[in-house]
């Protein structure tokens, strides 16, 4: 008797955790969890297309109020987040500026302006993106694009030596940053083949790279070690590195170690600064909803920022070598034009050319977002969303063992390794199918061919609904004869 009371009293009472509530499964259930989030008012801050806007085949606006048409399920910020409704008064008031003042608008304030005057807009780039990587504001600068700033940085991070030359990075990387590694290699006048070194996962059923690996993999090969690059979550399978426990070993091995954060950046909490990391860099239009090719961002701690100065100028060793350009100039002698390079102490000393200010205000309006709440609390709303996606994933149907499963989760089980998003591998020939429907029922997400689909709930603007309706769509496209 008793225990039919407390199924009665679960059943009537709010919803608890998921793995202990039997109403799981049900919508209801969902849409509970979604009334009670606290951070549920910032999707109202997001355009999401409505499934008629995927489907349109011309950009016209029309006279149509399509506020009631149902969105469309949007699972794929890990390749391009939504735009940020206020994304569109940024950048009008950019235009208006540039439109009344011209050239003036480099140094004119406004008392209604969003951004500083032109001449100083990249810095408040860097105070709203410090807080998202866990960085202090002259540790970042907002600026260039992924694989061009990790060049930059590369060229001041990676001075290879007779004995110390290789690069340590991951053998599945995105293409885009084993492309940048090896042409760095070769710029040296060095081999790829002895100087690139690729930790290659030991079991391709499970392709992870444990921390214990990647320090197998350190410690084989540190005494010719220059740098390490990995990133700090992997693109395919959305595992997320001991960033932390990695870089302390990399230094007690006396190595310099950069991360690649394009999938960690507005995703988990990093604390950069804290965890010592001596540079990373990562793009701002997945996560950080900045938009397509949207302005990328670097780190570089305090400690490599330094610029010393002497009464007579600057010292025998005043500052760490890297490519110069006139945007990374000391503000105060920037328009002296003396052809004397004097950097800008921090990461701010890294630039090169004057932002795209029409694409700062992009990044902008979404980082203003982010600092309206913080990736302590984004982070624990995206370990619940994506727990739950994962457990309806695993115990539907109920009576179903993993091995009837249609497909096979190859993102890490801990949610301590992982971030937002989780690698589904399909059983093979239904990729296609399964694409299929999905996209027929408003549902986006990310293929890697050829069958694999990512799926990535992020916290800002996705709802517990959405996954509930995910794993419904997917199940019986999954199940359905193609």
């Amino acid at each position: 008797m008793g225990s039919r009371q407390h199924v009665r009293d679960i059943k009537s009472g709010p919803p608890l955790p998921y793995r202990d509530d039997i109403r799981a499964h049900k919508r209801e259930y969902a849409e509970a969890l979604d009334a009670k989030d606290p951070l549920r008012h910032f999707r109202e801050e997001f355009i999401i297309p409505s499934r008629k806007d995927l489907k349109r085949k011309t950009l016209a606006v029309d006279q149509e109020d399509d506020s009631s048409q149902p969105r469309c399920i949007y699972l794929c910020g890990n390749s391009l987040g939504l735009q940020p409704r206020t994304v569109r008064k940024y950048i009008d008031y950019y235009l208006r500026t540039w439109a009344t003042k011209g050239v003036t608008g480099h140094f004119v304030p406004h008392d209604d302006q969003l951004l500083p005057p032109f001449v100083d807009v990249d810095s408040a780039g860097s105070r709203l993106m410090a807080p998202v990587v866990g960085a202090l504001e002259s540790e970042v600068a907002v600026m260039g694009t992924l694989t061009a700033n990790l060049h930059f940085l590369m060229a001041s991070f990676y001075r290879p030596t007779k004995d110390k030359y290789k690069i340590i990075l991951e053998g599945k990387a995105f293409p885009s940053d084993h492309y940048a590694v090896e042409s760095q290699i070769r710029h040296h006048d060095l081999s790829p083949e002895d100087a690139m070194v690729l930790i290659e996962p030991e079991d391709q059923d499970r392709p992870l790279l444990d921390t214990d690996q990647v320090i197998r993999v350190i410690d084989k090969h540190a005494a010719e070690t220059a740098l390490i690059l990995l990133p700090a979550i992997q693109y395919y399978t959305g595992q997320y590195f001991d960033v932390k426990k990695i870089t302390e070993y990399a230094h007690s091995k006396d190595i310099l170690i950069g991360w690649d954060c394009a999938h960690a950046a507005g995703n988990v909490d990093l604390q950069l600064h804290e965890w010592n990391v001596d540079f990373a860099a990562w793009c701002t239009y997945k996560y950080i909803n900045s938009g397509p090719g949207g302005m990328a961002s670097i780190f570089v701690h305090e400690k490599h920022g330094r610029v010393e100065k002497g009464e007579n100028g600057l010292g025998s060793e005043p500052f760490r070598p890297r490519l110069s350009g006139w945007w990374g100039g000391d503000k105060e002698t920037r328009f002296l034009m003396d052809n004397k390079f004097i950097p800008q102490a921090g990461a701010a000393g890294y630039q090169l050319s004057n932002p795209s200010v029409l694409d700062l205000n992009a990044v902008v309006a979404s980082l203003e977002l982010f600092n309206r709440t913080n990736m302590s609390d984004l982070r624990k709303k995206s370990l619940e969303l994506t727990g739950y996606l994962e457990h309806l994933l695993l115990t539907y149907p109920l009576d179903a063992t993993p091995e009837e499963k249609p497909f096979k989760i190859i993102t890490p089980s801990n949610s301590g390794e992982r971030g937002a998003q989780l690698s589904l591998r399909l059983k093979p020939g239904i990729l296609e199918h399964v694409l299929q429907r999905l996209e027929d029922n408003g549902v986006v997400v990310d293929e890697r061919k050829p069958d694999v689909i990512r799926v990535a709930p992020a916290p800002l603007y996705n709802t517990y609904t959405e996954v509930w309706e995910f794993c419904r769509v997917f199940y019986e496209a999954c199940n359905a004869e193609a």
